[in-house]
């Protein structure tokens, strides 16, 4: 992957990362965990990380949960 492509694919990650945030319950989405999952992998940071990337913690996560 050259590195614009790297750049496209991260910024679209942490997009779709925002975005789903904006939508209710999403956070907690089958669609929000594989992005988290990519962008983890794609950015080497581990899931607490990207999750304080966006302002979050895994007990917020944890407490919207139905």
């Amino acid at each position: 992957m050259s590195s614009s492509q790297f750049l496209k694919r991260r910024n679209a990650l942490w997009q779709r990362l925002r975005e789903l945030l904006a939508e209710d319950d999403s956070a907690n989405s089958p669609e929000f965990e594989a992005a988290l999952l990519e962008l983890s992998e794609l950015i080497g940071w581990e899931r607490t990380r990207v999750l304080a990337g966006l302002g979050l913690t895994e007990m917020e996560l944890l407490e919207d949960q139905p």
